[in-house]
């Protein structure tokens, strides 16, 4: 039997299993980016039935079960909470805060976080809160 050998380079590159191999990348990214959740500090919201979706803003205030207040993952204290949220405020120019609080923290602690935002002249505030099962 006489095989033939050649080592000759191809001429044409076949770009088909390049695509495929982008497109199920390209997939893979749309998929999990769904399940990307807030980094930062853990906490286990209160449930509601009706669970809509809030906008993006960078005045979330994070309040723990643990009494601690967290600005992204920054711990601040609840004096000097009015503060760092006129600096973000300033920067930002957004009229919304988000109060991501742990469904054990007292009443009273949020209050406290609105107070803070009013006191800066926030008239929106939003209350974070997961779909129950």
């Amino acid at each position: 039997m006489n095989f033939n050998v050649s080592n000759k380079p191809l001429s044409v590159f076949s770009f088909s299993s390049l695509t495929d191999i982008v497109m199920l990348l390209v997939i893979f990214f749309l998929l999990t980016s769904q399940f990307v959740i807030h980094t930062g500090v853990k906490v286990k919201l209160p449930g509601s039935r009706i669970n809509e979706k809030s906008e993006t803003t960078r005045l979330i205030v994070t309040a723990t079960s643990e009494g601690a207040i967290y600005i992204g993952s920054e711990q601040i204290g609840i004096d000097r909470l009015s503060e760092k949220l006129r600096e973000l405020n300033e920067e930002s120019k957004e009229n919304n805060l988000i109060i991501r609080a742990d469904k054990t923290v007292q009443i009273d602690l949020v209050i406290k976080i609105i107070d803070a935002g009013k006191s800066i002249g926030i008239a929106k505030f939003t209350i974070e809160t997961e779909r129950e099962k």
